[in-house]
């Protein structure tokens, strides 16, 4: 522990056995010494804190913070005691305790350097600006360092960054802060580069350009050091702002003479000029033409700048790429402007081809023209590609009917124009028969291109893999746009194979994510994610395509397991930042805190981490509340309240990476802006019907069971009548958002192949769960009503109940009739696949659960309605008293519920049975396109398909029991 090399008083070898315990992981052994010290010792205050970690350690927290408290409340000094406690409040997720501790001791050793910088560490923690720029200011009054006062500084910039009125940042804060830093310029005492940093970034927020541009400039920049070109960016942004374009043009073209490979230069050197161009500015007579030097003004000295950097390129020991694709940048830029034809600076196409003949054997040579491919014609791109292979040393076999690259540079040569021709269109407009035989070759050359790839280690990417995607992209265009269903096989089969040779392809694992999850298979999918080894912020950016499909397919374990890791992270992020910031004040990267604060923020407000926790949630009380009292209790357990909702819908953040599938299409079939927004839009209302829906389950236990007379005032004093409000009201917004996804749903929108998944709204809305849950929140509202009113009065409300119980069991029939199929079958010896049926099980599974809750509920309403009835009826010694008719519709309905349920559990094991008896080892892909040693990855993929569904049936099978041997108790 940390805490251990601190210890410097003569307590320490007593201690030490603790601590030993405590590092190892032994939490009882911990505690038990500590308890042995303290019978000798009563007043070892570090040894009871050292026990209160050990208990909490081994879940007994409220132990641990009662002798937490009964030690802080002596409010002690020593170090071990201060900082076992600080260890143990850390742990406990209370770092504002640590605060009042240290609050103390300072007290008590008002001259303590490391107390105050301890206490100021503490409201770091905690995001308390103001008490952190008083310690800072307290801590540089008794150690009068330069880094204790621009704590105090960066403390005052903090507060104007969270200050909610912007005006008041800019009027006070800000400039407190910075009259702070020109003392300390006036009276020299300025030591540090980050001390000059913090200047700057606070001119900068008070817009202050010019005098950010002078300290820059003057003496004080010269401290910028730490970053290449540091002063040279700084000015730049502030030419910017200023609108100071010569100065811009001039300071970019000088960066761009030291080194005419800086591809920002060149962006800001182009932006420069054509602005001057347009202000039509023209240099002073006598005077220097800038503060940086010489000014380029017209197209003339930009397109004659631009060849000489070609020029010296040429005299250059390294190839440098960026003076060839400034020119066509210029050319881009004047083709915009309408003036291509007047400055003769060459035919995109042919500076293109002398590019790709330069440039072509390096990977980035793709990436790099495909910037620019706008630039040519359509009707010029099967020329353009055939004028690129002429070039490419290709070498034709006796083994093979295609010429293949003879080494690694020709290969790469040749995959270069491959991605081209798929980004020019040219393979989509080919017919079927055209896209196999592509296939067929490039999976030819993919097989060849192994043989360069004999030495790579297993976290090496083979040089031919990309082929092999390519391929799989044709497929995945024959699959989804032509319907054909061999097609999404022979991917799945080519990935495979692809992954045996590149294990560490992360393009081959995510790409087998997607599909396997299109086909309702997410066994194999928790695998392969797994082995991406998602690091940090991908389990926001990527995690999506985990925790989008692992409950949707009925793997209810797995999906616990993904939303717990995402949660994880997620809930670690207000700790991590808290420590990068106090990191960041300790070695005075400044500059970095607002952006660390920024990046939590931008976390919690995650459109994923607010799916997660609400789908998590669902699925928590899905897989534990068997009846009413566990509702409750699990309920309880999450601290729901459905009057309470945490999800941040104004500043909601997309956080999603939806390209990190690599893709080749052309710009008409990529995603699009307009996709991104559309998919928030998707993501987002199907998020708000399942945040309700979990507000609408949380409210169930509020509600009494209990018979109130008429017009009681007790439900008004108890707050149930409000509950009940807020039931009705969250109904109410339900079907607001639902009305909102149905005309959502209306535009038929259509995602990129690889594009954003769709969310499972629309199969909501189709297969009637929606109709089914609705209904019975409507249901809850009647019984309430019966509840409160009682039953002499309340025949309308229960005729209404009854017809809700009929209607309810229809519906439900009706959820089950969309479930009805097989999930798999053999067509013509092609495996034919239903995902949809899988997804609507889940969904009646979960529709059953609610069922069931609102069951509960009614069951607890009229249980005591008979007891009383019959009670009445045993005094009078009547026999013919009538029931009330809401007890058969109950009873009715139940037994139906009951048989409807068992019929699913029926329908499921004839699943199971006809999954295990499928054998789809006799099966194989009556097509010449695979290869033989293809073909042994085709019964790893049918099976690993086949053994998901199976897991799938499973699981569903096994809840839906549960439900029934719920349902099987509901008897009034």
């Amino acid at each position: 522990m940390a805490a251990r090399g601190h210890v410097q008083d003569p307590n320490d070898r007593r201690l030490r056995p603790i601590y030993d315990y405590l590092d190892n992981g032994n939490n009882k052994m911990a505690i038990q010494q500590a308890d042995k010290l303290l019978k000798k010792h009563k007043d070892l205050h570090c040894a009871k804190v050292l026990k209160a970690i050990g208990l909490q350690r081994t879940g007994k927290q409220d132990e641990a913070y009662a002798l937490a408290q009964e030690v802080a409340a002596l409010e002690p000094t020593d170090d071990n005691s201060l900082q076992a406690l600080t260890i143990l409040y850390r742990e406990m997720h209370r770092p504002e305790l640590v605060t009042k501790l240290y609050e103390a001791a300072v007290k008590k050793v008002p001259n303590s350097e490391e107390y105050h910088s301890h206490l100021f560490m503490a409201y770091a923690r905690v995001g308390e600006y103001k008490k952190m720029q008083q310690a800072g200011m307290a801590l540089y009054k008794i150690v009068p360092k330069n880094p204790y006062y621009f704590w105090s500084v960066m403390s005052l910039i903090m507060q104007s960054i969270s200050a909610q009125d912007e005006n008041l940042s800019k009027t006070m804060f800000l400039p407190l802060a910075e009259r702070m830093v020109e003392k300390m310029v006036k009276e020299d005492k300025i030591e540090a580069e980050a001390e000059v940093e913090l200047y700057y970034m606070i001119l900068e927020r008070l817009e202050k350009y010019q005098e950010a541009l002078d300290v820059v400039r003057g003496k004080l920049g010269e401290k910028l050091t730490s970053e290449l070109q540091s002063r040279e960016n700084k000015c730049m942004a502030m030419y910017k702002k200023l609108c100071r374009w010569p100065e811009c043009n001039a300071l970019s073209r000088r960066l761009l003479l030291k080194n005419s490979d800086d591809w920002q230069f060149y962006i800001t050197y182009f932006d420069s000029v054509f602005q001057l161009i347009d202000e039509s500015w023209t240099p002073p007579l006598e005077e220097e033409h800038s503060l940086e030097g010489e000014v380029h003004y017209s197209i003339e000295q930009a397109v004659k700048f631009i060849e000489e950097r070609i020029t010296e390129e040429s005299k250059s020991t390294r190839p440098l790429r960026g003076p060839y694709l400034a020119k066509l940048e210029l050319i881009r830029r004047l083709r915009c402007r309408g003036c291509n034809d007047e400055y003769k600076l060459g035919d995109p196409e042919e500076l293109m081809f002398q590019y790709f003949k330069k440039f072509g054997d390096k990977p980035c040579c793709f990436t790099d023209l495909k910037v620019f491919v706008d630039l040519l014609p359509s009707s010029q791109y099967t020329k353009f590609i055939s004028q690129l292979l002429e070039v490419i040393p290709l070498s034709s076999t006796t083994e093979s009917e295609i010429a293949l690259p003879a080494d690694i540079k020709a290969l790469q040569q040749h995959l270069c124009v491959v991605q081209l021709s798929r980004l020019l269109g040219i393979y989509h407009a080919m017919d079927k028969k055209q896209k196999l035989t592509v296939v067929r070759e490039l999976m030819l050359r993919y097989h060849h291109g192994l043989e360069f790839g004999k030495t790579c280690l297993k976290t090496e990417l083979q040089f031919s893999d990309y082929y092999c995607l390519l391929a799989v992209h044709l497929l995945l265009d024959l699959w989804l746009e032509e319907g054909e269903e061999m097609a999404v096989w022979q991917c799945l089969t080519l990935l495979e194979e692809g992954l045996s040779h590149s294990p560490s392809n992360a393009q081959f694992k995510l790409l087998l994510i997607r599909i396997y999850c299109r086909l309702g298979a997410f066994e194999p999918v928790a695998e392969l994610y797994s082995s991406l080894d998602a690091k940090h912020i991908q389990h926001d950016t990527i995690g999506y395509l985990l925790t989008r499909y692992a409950e949707s397919l009925g793997h209810y374990a797995a999906a616990s397991q993904s939303c717990n890791f995402a949660l994880r992270f997620f809930h670690s992020n207000q700790k991590d930042t808290s420590e990068y910031i106090i990191q960041a004040y300790k070695y005075g990267a400044f500059e970095k805190i607002p952006e660390f604060i920024a990046f939590r923020n931008r976390l919690n407000s995650s459109l994923h981490f607010a799916q997660v926790r609400t789908e998590r949630m669902l699925l928590d009380l899905l897989l534990e509340a068997n009846i009413s009292s566990s509702l409750e209790e699990s309920i309880k357990s999450m601290s729901l309240s459905p009057e309470e909702d945490d999800i941040p819908w104004k500043d909601l953040r997309d956080n999603r990476d939806l390209t990190v599938l690599f893709n080749w299409d052309p710009k008409d079939r990529d995603i699009s802006e307009e996709h991104r927004k559309l998919s928030l839009e998707e993501e987002t209302l199907w998020l708000r019907i399942r945040s309700l829906t979990l507000r609408l389950v949380s409210g169930l236990p509020t509600l009494s069971h209990s018979i109130q007379p008429k017009n009681s005032e007790k439900t008004a004093e108890n707050g149930v009548s409000s509950k009940i409000d807020t039931i009705r009201s969250l109904l109410q917004q339900l079907e607001a958002a639902v009305d909102s996804g149905k005309k959502f749903l209306e535009q038929k929108i259509q995602y990129p192949v690889l594009g954003p998944p769709p969310t499972r709204m629309a199969g909501f809305f189709s297969n009637g769960s929606c109709q089914c849950q609705t209904s019975l929140f409507y249901l809850v509202s009647d019984i309430y009503e019966l509840d409160t009113n009682g039953l002499e009065d309340s025949a309308e409300v229960q005729e209404r109940i009854g017809n809700s119980f009929k209607s309810l069991i229809e519906r439900l029939t009706d959820l089950f009739n969309k479930c009805k199929g097989d999930l798999i079958e053999v067509r013509d010896g092609t495996l034919k696949t239903q995902p949809n049926l899988l997804e609507n099980l889940v969904f009646f599974v979960e529709t059953i659960s609610i069922t069931q809750w609102v069951s509960s509920y009614c069951d607890g309403v009229l249980r005591p309605f008979k007891s009383n009835l019959q009670k009445k009826k045993k005094k009078k010694k009547e026999t013919n008293v009538a029931m009330p008719p809401v007890f058969t519709h109950f009873l009715d309905y139940v037994t139906e519920l009951q048989t409807l349920t068992s019929n699913v559990i029926d329908h499921i094991k004839g699943l199971e049975i006809i999954l295990t008896a499928l054998k789809l080892e006799e099966l194989s892909l009556k097509d010449t396109l695979l290869l033989q040693e293809e073909k042994k990855f085709t019964k790893t993929v049918q099976g690993k398909v086949q053994s998901s569904y199976q897991h799938s049936v499973q699981e569903i099978g096994e809840l839906l029991k549960k439900r029934l041997d719920t349902i099987k108790k509901l008897k009034i």
